[in-house]
């Protein structure tokens, strides 16, 4: 009863919300759209694998699994839902889907309305997302139902006495593909036995994505071999370090693929920089090549841009977490993150094995950069290591579907 009543505080809030942000307006926008679609696109004929991934993040830790199904089991149909917008409207003509759509908010009526449409015969949540009302509803339907490249920390609900009711929710997964020993633990302290550690999913994605990598003849026309330096997913707090620092440094090229990529925070990126600064849509062969500074001002590049640098960047440390470390790692060059780190552990590991470096401020961020700049062992050192790191965790995907193929 106090879930329910959370849920439906939760969804007068977001509509509230919606009234002044443009993001929570998509989103219910979305979901207003989803029985349409599901009535639309969803063949009653076929049998479909739902996967449900929160955002963007947790799509790209789906991916390898989904794909892998697809290749082997054509037959089947894959419903993607996303719940943030950052995942849906990036995603939403992702072929390898057949029906992609938002997730109601998890009120039983919608539960049971989503159900009735989608009618999946096996279900996938990633990493995070248990929603108590869809796992229940599955459950009572009989549908397989598994987590995927979960992780688990003692300060969550679950593990908490409080919580415990709540808890309870986990028993509705057929099986838990956690990411480490830890998880493991905490869950098997509340009963949880159907669990097996296989690792992070994200790794077999970013390996692929190294893989698959785009040439960007105009990234290589902008580096002209010289050292650059990636700054990826920044935010302002970000920005403001590592801009100072290479201002004071115009030996060093700077790529820079902010967030939010609005006009204004644009501008303040240019306004902050020393020197020709050039927009990744405005560049052309001839003025980028003596540019200073590359601003990415478009999404889906990221991934491939951090292979033109020696030195990356991961912003959203100084503030509310990091974003996606080892989409940098992957290609064996040192990252770069600030103190807001503590719930990833793949940033934590990476700091351990020698291949990044957290800084709390400028001056940390200054001893960091000059010891990288000046000494070209440590600074391979550390690129080899961070690239080690990554690939050295690859097969989550394999482990999950040795478990999983004898039941499709």
């Amino acid at each position: 009863m106090m879930y329910n009543f959370a849920i439906n505080l939760y969804s007068f809030g977001a509509k509230v919300d919606s009234l002044f942000s443009k993001k929570v307006k998509t989103m219910l926008d979305g979901q207003k759209a989803t029985f349409q679609i599901l009535r639309e696109k969803i063949d009653p004929n076929r049998r479909y694998l739902w996967f449900h991934a929160a955002s963007l993040g947790e799509f790209e830790q789906g991916r390898p699994l989904m794909e892998r199904i697809r290749k082997e089991y054509p037959s089947y149909g894959i419903l993607l839902t996303f719940f943030s917008p950052s995942g849906y409207e990036v995603r939403k003509n992702y072929e390898g889907a057949d029906v992609i759509c938002y997730l109601p908010f998890d009120k039983p009526k919608l539960v049971k309305q989503f159900m009735d449409l989608a009618n999946p015969c096996m279900a996938f949540f990633i990493k995070y997302e248990f929603w108590k009302n869809y796992l229940t509803e599955l459950h009572r339907r009989q549908v397989p139902t598994y987590s995927v490249s979960s992780i688990f920390r003692p300060d969550q609900v679950f593990f908490k006495d409080y919580g415990k009711d709540y808890g309870k929710v986990l028993c509705h997964f057929d099986h838990l593909f956690v990411q480490n020993q830890l998880s493991k633990d905490l869950l098997d302290s509340v009963g949880i036995k159907h669990v097996t550690i296989v690792g992070d999913t994200r790794f077999d994605r970013v390996i692929q994505i190294r893989q698959q990598a785009k040439e960007l003849p105009l990234v290589e026309q902008f580096k002209q071999q010289q050292l650059t330096f990636v700054a990826g997913s920044s935010w302002q707090p970000d920005e403001d370090l590592f801009i100072e620092y290479f201002n004071r440094h115009p030996e060093v090229k700077l790529i820079i693929a902010p967030h939010v990529i609005g006009e204004d925070h644009l501008q303040q990126i240019i306004g902050k920089v020393q020197g020709k600064v050039v927009r990744y849509t405005q560049a052309t062969m001839e003025n980028v090549k003596d540019a200073r500074c590359l601003i990415i001002d478009c999404f889906g590049l990221l991934s491939s841009i951090y292979r033109y640098g020696e030195i990356a960047y991961v912003g959203g440390g100084f503030g509310t977490g990091i974003h996606n470390t080892v989409e940098a790692a992957v290609y064996g060059v040192p990252v770069i993150f600030g103190p807001n780190h503590q719930r990833f552990m793949e940033a934590k590991d990476l700091i351990t094995c020698g291949g990044a470096f957290a800084v709390n401020g400028a001056d940390d961020l200054n001893a960091v950069l000059d010891r990288l700049l000046t000494d070209k062992a440590f600074l391979q050192e550390a690129g080899q290591k961070a690239g080690t790191y990554v690939s050295g965790r690859a097969g989550a995907t394999d482990k999950v579907w040795e478990h999983i193929k004898g039941l499709l």
